[in-house]
């Protein structure tokens, strides 16, 4: 995978490096996360204009068809801006398994709407016992007349406040099968229940009272819940990556700014020496954090399925702990002020602290990079 910017992903990174550098001041970004929920319909039609949110569907659908290379273009430079509006969660996971796993008439119904930004889906699939497991599922759908009801609770559903529709894991009575179902957020019996998150996002907890679905809106069929879970989630973490990497790239810029503006002594602060390796540090940590960035957006494209695990565990681990390093230095060489709510420097620390914990947090996948290995092995 070629990861050398073409005309066509460097004119699209520059556009988009113009669009959050003027609607995504700190004071504006503060204000909608403050007082709009996290998300903005003005700012979610522009980055649909601006091809993100279709950059992956198939032209057939609305979209450009484009790979992972130019998904790490886009998701890199909305990293930088800490964008808040569900890109990962709708227009790249769900994307991923609905272009997939869906079928002909579920294409038709969600994908156009995807990439148009006139519809926002989101997976609930977390449980308050799942711990991260994808398979640890108590929720429950029963088979009546010719479709489905569902029973059980959701939580920490990204960005769940503001979707139109929600891909639930649930059991299979019968079989105790994995399966996925599509419901609409009008579904009768289902209550949303929203709140904010740390990083200023917000998320939500799900109640399924009796949800009647039609047998249509299951998604991926017989024995295929769990590998749908997997490919839309290979999806995100290969998206989360590249969005860290934009973060901690703009935190270092914003650190560095400091250090120059910053006197003690009659000097800069960037004139310390002990503080030049500090930043020097952190430039390491983010070069290795981007470069497991493009390992994670060329795993999508690996045929093995433990190799591809292995590349995809092996880079959110080491990016997690890039963007922990990264947060905690700025924070500290940022002196009394990094450790206030005046400077955005909190605001990033904040969000790369939460990147580790979305999609399976170190543990886990430092759990599944074993398991993966193992596999190869036997």
């Amino acid at each position: 995978m070629d990861f050398t910017y073409s005309e066509e992903q460097r004119m699209l990174a520059d556009s988009l490096r113009r669009f959050v550098d003027s609607e995504y001041a700190f004071a504006q970004r503060r204000t909608r996360s403050r007082t709009q929920g996290a998300f903005d319909r003005g700012i979610w039609n522009a980055l649909a204009e601006l091809g993100v949110l279709g950059l992956t569907v198939p032209a057939e659908y609305g979209g450009f068809g484009e790979g992972a290379a130019s998904r790490l273009v886009v998701q890199r430079e909305l990293g930088r801006a800490l964008v808040l509006e569900p890109v990962i969660p709708s227009a790249v996971c769900a994307s991923a398994a609905l272009e997939k796993y869906g079928t002909p008439a579920q294409k038709d119904t969600w994908l156009m709407a995807l990439a148009s930004g006139s519809k926002i889906v989101t997976f609930a699939w977390q449980e308050k016992k799942g711990r991260y497991r994808p398979e640890a599922v108590h929720t429950v759908a029963r088979r009546v007349d010719g479709g489905y009801v569902l029973d059980g609770d959701k939580s920490l559903v990204w960005h769940g406040e503001v979707a139109d529709a929600f891909i639930v894991s649930a059991r299979l009575e019968a079989s105790n099968e994995l399966a996925l179902f599509i419901v609409e957020r009008a579904a009768a019996g289902l209550e949303v229940t929203g709140y904010p998150t740390i990083d200023g996002l917000r998320g939500a907890d799900l109640k399924l009272w009796n949800v009647r679905l039609a047998a249509e809106a299951r998604l991926g069929g017989d024995g295929n819940g769990l590998a749908v879970l997997d490919h839309a989630f290979d999806h995100g973490v290969a998206a989360l990556c590249a969005e860290a990497a934009g973060a901690m790239e703009r935190l270092i810029e914003i650190t560095s700014e400091y250090l120059r503006t910053r006197h003690q002594f009659g000097v800069a602060l960037a004139s310390f020496q002990a503080l030049q390796h500090r930043v020097a540090d952190m430039l390491v940590q983010k070069e290795l954090a981007l470069s497991m960035a493009y390992v994670a957006a060329q795993a999508l494209d690996e045929p093995d399925a433990a190799q591809r695990t292995r590349m995809l565990c092996a880079a959110k681990i080491v990016v997690a702990k890039a963007g922990r390093f990264i947060g905690q230095q700025a924070v500290q060489l940022h002196g009394g002020m990094g450790m206030t709510d005046e400077l955005e420097v909190g605001d990033y620390f904040k969000r790369l602290a939460s990147l580790d914990t979305l999609f399976g947090d170190s543990d886990y996948q430092m759990e599944r990079y074993c398991a993966a290995m193992h596999d190869a092995a036997a």
